[in-house]
């Protein structure tokens, strides 16, 4: 942190302010008493409470998410539905074709065409930085576009394949041959009774694409220089604030936690089979 050629008296206070004198279990009993109040530590790039900056941080980074994985959502749902629906024809080749490539290709790359398109060429959005939500928030969410698609593209490729297997395994069941046989069109059989019944792998992905947009949006927010939670970890990594990128690394696994928990109450919500097994 001080660097390679650093003043061993220096050195010597340092290890004295970050309590690295002490023994380790004091220290680890110490960090824990202090991680159960909500205190982080203090930066040692930024001389501030890292609990502050981690939450200043996340209101660019959680709205980013949750555009991000409502885009995802949207795009995976109509590209699932649209090739089970074109099975066998061109069009659902194509659509799949483009899901593989969308799985293939990173997401930093569609950030730099983004803003290559959008920003360079056509000058519909700013190619970085962020408005603030004080400048509203429509400011604020153009600001994040961008951004947002370029992270949302690969999930929503990754989530359509995932609900098309499942879309194609519904297809063979006694219970949408009985509604296609009561009249309903193939397009109304998927609609009504083969996406509800496939929406619990979906589920599941969906819980592990939130923790991943929120913890992997390094890449992104470097790209669009957006002043989020992955470029805090990648400054605090530049600058060795090793007490940022621990903290933020314990904050990112109590969300997978907080999550996952979460996926699983809604699985169990979306199919009765799984209260039935509980119980």
């Amino acid at each position: 942190m001080l660097g390679m050629n650093a003043d061993p008296a220096a050195i010597a206070a340092l290890r004295t302010e970050l309590g690295l004198d002490q023994p380790l279990p004091t220290r680890y009993l110490a960090w824990l008493g202090r991680l159960v109040t909500g205190d982080f530590g203090t930066s040692w790039t930024y001389h501030a409470p890292v609990g502050g900056l981690i939450l200043q941080r996340l209101e660019v980074s959680l709205p980013l998410t949750l555009y991000a994985l409502l885009i995802s959502t949207l795009l995976a749902l109509a590209l699932g539905l649209a090739t089970v629906h074109w099975r066998g024809s061109w069009a659902g080749r194509l659509l799949a074709g483009l899901a593989q490539i969308g799985i293939a290709v990173p997401n930093f790359w569609f950030g730099i065409m983004l803003v290559a398109v959008f920003s360079v060429g056509l000058r519909w959005f700013s190619g970085g930085g962020f408005a603030g939500w004080e400048a509203g928030p429509l400011a604020a969410l153009k600001s994040l576009t961008l951004p947002a698609i370029a992270l949302a593209l690969p999930q929503a490729a990754i989530l359509a394949r995932v609900l098309r297997a499942a879309l194609l395994d519904a297809l063979g069941q006694d219970y949408l041959r009985t509604a296609r046989a009561k009249g309903l069109s193939e397009g109304q059989a998927l609609l009504r009774h083969a996406l509800p019944n496939s929406l619990l792998p979906v589920l599941t992905i969906l819980g592990l694409q939130f923790s991943f947009l929120l913890a992997g949006g390094v890449l992104i927010e470097n790209v669009f220089f957006l002043p989020g939670l992955g470029r805090l970890v990648f400054e605090a990594i530049a600058q060795r604030d090793l007490i940022v990128v621990e903290s933020v690394s314990i904050v990112l696994v109590f969300q997978v936690i907080l999550v996952t928990l979460l996926a699983d109450l809604a699985s169990a919500a979306a199919d009765p089979r799984l209260r039935a097994g509980a119980r």
